[in-house]
C-alpha cells in the first residue's frame, strides 16, 4: 500500500511539474517586470484602486506587454540607420563609465558570439570518449580548431562544447582529434533535451544499416563564422 501511494504521489508530481513551472515563470515575470513597470506606467491611477487584486494583475500583464512591445520595437529600429546611430551613441556613453563599460563589453561579446549566425554556433550533436576510454559524452560541434592549437597538436582537432547537466548554460570545451568524434543523427534540439533531462528523455531513432562514422567538417569557414 505504501509503495502504491508513493508511486501515485510521484506520478502526480510529474503531471503537475509543467504547470508549476509555468506558474513560477509567469509569477517571476510579474514580480520582476510587471509590478515595477506597473508602478512606473500607471502612477497617475489612485493607489487604492490600482492595488486591488484583480486590477493589479491586469495592470501587471499590461505592463509586461508594454515592455515586450518596447523591446521588439528596439529590435526593429536597430535595423535602420537611425536605430544604429542611437545604438552607437548609447554604447559610447556606456563606454565612458568606469567598470560598467568592462561589464557591458564582456556581455556584448558573449551575446554577439551566440547571436551571429545562430545556426553556426552548434553545428551538430557528436559523441566522443571522455573522460576515459569506454565512457562517452554528448557534445556539440562548434568548429574546427585553427592556428596554434592545430599546429602544436599535429592532428585535425575538432572543437566540442560539452554542456553540464541539467544546466546547459555552463560547460567546458574539448579539443578532440576528428577521427575520435562520432557524428550523431539527432538534432541539436534533441541533444539539448537529452542533456537537460539527464538522459531521461531520449529522442526516437530508427536503427540504420550503416554504423556512425567520424564527423566530417566539409566547410571549415562556415563553422568558424
Amino acid at each position: 500500500m505504501f509503495r502504491s501511494f508513493r508511486n501515485g504521489f510521484i506520478a502526480g508530481l510529474v503531471l503537475l511539474a509543467p504547470l508549476a513551472a509555468t506558474i513560477f515563470v509567469v509569477n517571476l515575470l510579474r514580480e520582476r517586470i510587471g509590478r515595477p513597470m506597473n508602478e512606473f506606467l500607471f502612477y497617475y491611477i489612485d493607489p487604492t484602486f490600482r492595488h486591488l487584486p484583480g486590477v493589479s494583475f491586469v495592470l501587471d500583464v499590461v505592463a509586461i506587454l508594454v515592455v515586450v512591445i518596447f523591446i521588439t520595437g528596439l529590435g526593429f529600429l536597430s535595423n535602420y540607420v537611425i536605430g544604429k546611430f542611437a545604438v552607437r551613441i548609447g554604447e559610447r556613453l556606456i563606454s565612458a563609465v568606469p567598470f560598467v563599460n568592462s561589464v557591458y563589453k564582456t556581455v556584448k561579446q558573449i551575446v554577439d558570439t551566440f547571436s551571429r549566425q545562430q545556426k553556426a554556433v552548434f553545428q551538430k550533436v557528436v559523441l566522443t570518449e571522455y573522460p576515459r576510454k569506454g565512457v562517452y559524452v554528448l557534445g556539440f560541434l562548434t568548429s574546427e580548431a585553427r592556428g596554434e592549437v592545430q599546429a602544436k597538436t599535429g592532428a585535425k582537432v575538432i572543437n566540442i562544447f560539452v554542456p553540464t547537466t541539467p544546466n546547459p548554460t555552463s560547460g567546458f570545451l574539448l579539443m578532440v582529434p576528428k577521427e575520435e568524434v562520432i557524428d550523431m543523427d539527432m538534432s541539436v534540439a534533441d541533444g539539448m533535451k537529452l542533456i537537460v533531462s539527464g538522459g531521461a528523455v531520449s529522442p526516437e531513432w530508427k536503427d540504420g544499416a550503416d554504423k556512425p562514422e567520424s564527423v566530417q567538417v566539409e566547410n571549415p569557414q562556415a563553422l568558424n563564422a
